[in-house]
């Protein structure tokens, strides 16, 4: 039986709504996991070094000043990783929307501690792990991102390129932080099997003391990547998960995809 005009009319109305209504929008703009090796290659000094380093760029106006632009701002977690059973969540989520929250962030990276001190590298557990606390994000996101920083190839675990791999496919981007100084140099391998996805990008410390300076570069470039605009900057990113792009004339000795701060 065919239903009253006005019945059907008002059906279809809704209906139209439905189709045309924009999609809710996510409540941030970037998740954000920062994944910390702590493992046995990293002494107290340099383990100071990268927890100061991580709390300044949190404080730094340049970062406030780019997470207060971002509409919903940041969602954001640290974790720590070492061997292979050795991956934990160390702060909680924040939302990080203003300097107040930002200054809330950093107190509790100062006050986070360490895990362990002398344990093996698995790169690949700590990507699964940092992909497995992202399911428990109280809010979504319209990007998420993991970044993960280390001082040494992987040495321990399942290889990180397959995990890598199966996280970009789950729609996460995973960028690094390669603190050199080991052999040997951890920068082509975090280049070829642990980063990807859109815009994926190595970022370079020459050395623990250069990293308070490396990772607030990182952050600004991946919460805000025009921010950071250079003719190396500019060249296509490495992605283990994506066909390679053309890429651009690069200088002599670096790898596409890889900015170093000692420029």
């Amino acid at each position: 039986m065919t239903p009253p005009v006005s019945t059907a009319w008002k059906a279809g109305l809704a209906s139209a709504a439905l189709i045309l209504a924009p999609a809710a929008a996510e409540a941030c703009a970037v998740e954000l996991i920062l994944a910390h090796d702590v493992s046995g290659s990293v002494d107290a000094n340099e383990m100071d070094l990268q927890t100061g380093g991580l709390a300044e760029a949190f404080e730094d106006e340049s970062l406030v000043g780019v997470i207060e632009a971002l509409e919903g701002g940041i969602l954001v977690t640290m974790t720590q990783w070492s061997g292979a059973s050795r991956q934990r969540q160390m702060i909680g989520w924040h939302h990080v929307t203003d300097a107040e929250s930002a200054a809330d962030f950093a107190s509790a990276v100062r006050s986070a501690g360490r895990a362990w001190r002398n344990f093996s590298t698995a790169i690949g557990e700590a990507i699964a792990h940092a992909h497995a606390v992202g399911f428990d994000a109280p809010m979504a996101c319209a990007r998420r991102v993991i970044d993960v920083s280390g001082d040494g190839v992987s040495n321990e675990g399942r290889p990180p390129a397959p995990v890598s791999a199966s996280i970009v496919a789950a729609g996460y981007t995973i960028n690094a932080l390669v603190i050199r100084g080991a052999v040997p140099d951890p920068v082509t391998q975090y280049a070829e099997e642990v980063i990807g996805g859109p815009d994926a990008f190595v970022e370079v410390a020459e050395g623990f003391k250069d990293y308070p300076r490396a990772i607030l570069r990182k952050l600004l470039r991946e919460i805000d990547a025009p921010l950071l605009v250079s003719r190396h900057d500019s060249a296509p990113h490495h992605s283990n998960a994506m066909a390679a792009a053309p890429v651009m004339a690069q200088p002599t000795g670096t790898t596409p995809g890889v900015s170093s701060t000692s420029r």
